[in-house]
């Protein structure tokens, strides 16, 4: 199993996707950011509107991406055909395992330029109590 070592251990099962195949062999590409406050998962799907999106938590709490470009049955130039053809995600299904730490009815997904942008709120940890001097007045 490849590992992303540069990456803290609650990521490594976001990448393994070996339970769960792509169903196209041309999958967009996945970028994964992390701030302080949120995780930030950004695929690449140059043409497709919001509408060729289904993004949901499935009953395992996972991320479940899936592209269904319905645009994709236009009429073609009967003129001319591709002899090749790789960048059409015309069906693509994506499941990520999510770390602890993300709070699920806070995610929220849009669609801008081309790239489908899925924020991943953290939890947000209770502040530690501090001692402190009583001033006696």
């Amino acid at each position: 199993m490849n590992r992303n070592l540069w990456m803290p251990e609650e990521f490594n099962d976001f990448f393994d996707t070996d339970f769960m195949p792509r169903v196209s062999a041309t999958a967009p590409a996945i970028n994964v950011k992390e701030s302080e406050k949120d995780y930030t998962v950004e695929l690449a799907a140059p043409g497709l509107t919001k509408d060729d999106f289904n993004v949901n938590i499935d009953n395992d709490g996972n991320l479940h991406i899936k592209i269904e470009n319905k645009s994709n049955k236009k009429d073609e130039d009967k003129k001319s055909h591709y002899l090749r053809r790789e960048f059409s995600y015309s069906k693509y299904e994506q499941t990520l395992l999510l770390p602890d730490d993300v709070e699920k009815d806070k995610i929220a997904a849009s669609v801008n330029h081309g790239v489908l942008t899925v924020e991943l709120p953290k939890l947000v940890k209770a502040e530690e109590k501090t001692a402190r001097q009583i001033e006696i007045k």
